[in-house]
């Protein structure tokens, strides 16, 4: 049997075509197909502005930058992430803040959050991990209530939603990826999207070197554009995502439905009222088992990986932060274990990657 990998970058002939069609161009670098890409994209984010980069922590950190936060500033983000949340934050000078999760859905906890929020907090940035939205109106009450700005970190939540509201449309900035494991991607690139038009002019300013009009540089910027060649591939991928969404809900709900009665693992919750993207499909997997697990599929030829090994706080460039406690970050960074659930898989692969779960479950423990 062929190998089943994790995750599979979906690549097509229109994906091709469209990159073809303008190399041939010669428009290649922030043209037509970027702000046609810019456009298109902010249909599924409720009509915002969009500002394409050249990645997604490029997106967080100029959503952080064009907000005013920096030195002095303080952001709370989840230490169950990965390092690019925290990266972007100390790399505009400020310092992250790290909170504790809900052992549910993986994402901030608003009494966390709260507890940590102190003079200098700025903003929060929830992450919706997984492609499992974050309790944004929690987390937006206690933005409103302290005076903060919340950065939504969406790398992986394309097409999510929380009671009818799209991820992306909640915070007074937001950050999506499109590296080539994620529900969409350009081959390499990332949005922020903002519902200010002033705010989102000034991310574009930072973008493009500070300026607009060549060489009528307004502020001290970066060269963080996207290519049009990408562009013209996420403009594709942006076609395919809504299919391709439904059929890793689709794949999901075979993998719960085949997950039944196995004592070792523990299939994702979904929280009331949220359309969950899985980007990643990721299970708990208890008695101290998970790297056994991992083995057993692997012989199986079954692809799997850990998203995250090691909390954000207990990394070098961040361990000497002073971080509380983070008990329920520290569970499941010790049990998580991720699955295929990716659009590329048969019906047959993903019955055979429950059964593979199954024996396991089945096996007695040493």
């Amino acid at each position: 049997m062929s190998p089943i990998p994790a995750a599979k970058p979906v690549i097509g002939e229109e994906e091709i075509e469209a990159a073809v069609r303008v190399l041939r161009s010669g428009n290649v670098v922030q043209g037509p197909e970027v702000a046609a890409f810019e456009e298109e994209f902010g249909a599924l984010v409720g009509g915002r502005h969009c500002v394409a980069v050249n990645s997604g922590t490029s997106a967080l950190l100029l959503a952080l930058a064009g907000l005013g936060i920096g030195a002095g500033d303080e952001v709370i983000v989840p230490s169950f992430t990965f390092a690019a949340t925290a990266n972007a934050v100390r790399l505009t000078g400020a310092t992250p803040v790290f909170a504790d999760i809900d052992p549910e859905t993986f994402c901030l906890d608003p009494a966390s959050v709260s507890a940590l929020i102190g003079p200098r907090t700025a903003a929060i940035m929830p992450v919706h991990l997984y492609g499992h939205p974050a309790p944004m109106r929690a987390l937006g009450w206690l933005a409103e209530r302290h005076g903060l700005s919340i950065v939504e970190d969406a790398a992986q939540a394309h097409g999510a939603s929380l009671d009818g509201t799209p991820v992306g449309a909640f915070g007074e900035a937001a950050c999506f990826s499109f590296y080539p494991t994620k529900n969409m991607h350009a081959l390499e690139g990332g949005m922020v999207v903002a519902p200010d038009a002033g705010l989102a002019r000034t991310i574009r300013l930072l973008r493009n070197q500070g300026m607009e009009r060549r060489y009528a540089n307004e502020l001290v910027g970066y060269n963080l554009r996207l290519t049009d060649v990408a562009a013209a591939i996420g403009r594709e991928q942006l076609r395919k995502l809504p299919g391709w969404n439904e059929r890793r809900r689709a794949n999901a709900a075979k993998l719960d439905a085949g997950l039944v009665g196995a004592d070792t693992v523990s299939t994702p919750a979904v929280a009331d009222g949220v359309t969950h993207v899985y980007h990643q499909y990721t299970v708990r997997v208890s008695g101290g088992r998970r790297d056994a697990l991992q083995e057993h599929l692997t012989r199986y030829g079954i692809g799997s990986a850990v998203y995250y090994p090691t909390p954000v706080h207990r990394l070098p460039p961040f361990a000497e932060s002073e971080s509380p406690e983070l008990p329920r970050t520290d569970a499941a960074a010790a049990e998580v274990l991720s699955l295929p659930v990716h659009p590329s898989l048969s019906d047959a692969d993903v019955e055979r990657i429950a059964a593979a779960v199954r024996a396991f479950d089945a096996e007695p423990q040493p």
